[in-house]
């Protein structure tokens, strides 16, 4: 008989897989950057959305500013988030080249751009598993995030080493649709994707 997964142990899981992926995480070189960007715009191409939700990086996050001027030139919105008080959903601003950057919470720049609804939500994360699992940073905004736009795909990023075979999930926690890596785009089993 397999023991029930509670909260908490769920809770200890993540903690634990938390600290060993921070531990062990680098920064990827130029031509695994390179290949996840190129990767990304393609797939945001097969989406077909017009409205993307990207990421400026974070300390120790792969840089997709490059992804945001390609996709602005290419002439798809682009939205960055605001990190709003703990217990919210992000919200996700317009963002040019030319728009000045705010300081946010946890270190985080966003625009004073309108807010937008996304098509398409590029999500960071510090480990992923192939069934669309997601392990974050610890705040719940993207979970919170993804809830309230359950058909828009949510497409995770990272290195290929920071795959694991199952991320603790809960019923809080948000699958995504697809994730890419360096050497691949998976498409998950999320069931209320489009594309």
């Amino acid at each position: 008989m397999v023991a029930p997964h509670f909260p908490e142990n769920i809770e200890k899981r993540k903690d634990a897989l938390r600290r060993a992926m921070k531990a062990r995480r680098v920064l990827p070189l130029p031509r695994e950057r390179n290949a996840i960007i190129r990767r990304l715009a393609r797939l945001v191409c097969f989406l077909e959305g017009r409205a993307v939700a990207s990421v400026w990086p974070l300390s120790q996050e792969i840089d997709l500013r490059p992804l945001c001027a390609q996709l602005h030139r290419a002439g798809y919105m682009v939205a960055l988030p605001e990190t709003p008080p703990r217990g919210e959903a992000l919200r996700f601003r317009r963002w040019a080249p030319q728009l000045r950057l705010h300081h946010g919470r946890f270190g985080t720049l966003h625009p004073a751009g309108e807010v937008i609804t996304p098509d398409i939500i590029i999500v960071p994360l510090l480990s992923f598993d192939r069934q669309g699992g997601r392990l974050g940073y610890g705040g719940g905004y993207y979970d919170r995030t993804l809830a309230l736009y359950p058909h828009v795909p949510a497409v995770g990023y990272a290195l290929s080493t920071q795959e694991s075979d199952e991320v603790p999930m809960d019923s809080y926690d948000q699958r995504l649709s697809y994730i890419v890596t360096e050497r691949e785009i998976i498409q998950t089993t999320r069931p209320d994707r489009k594309g």
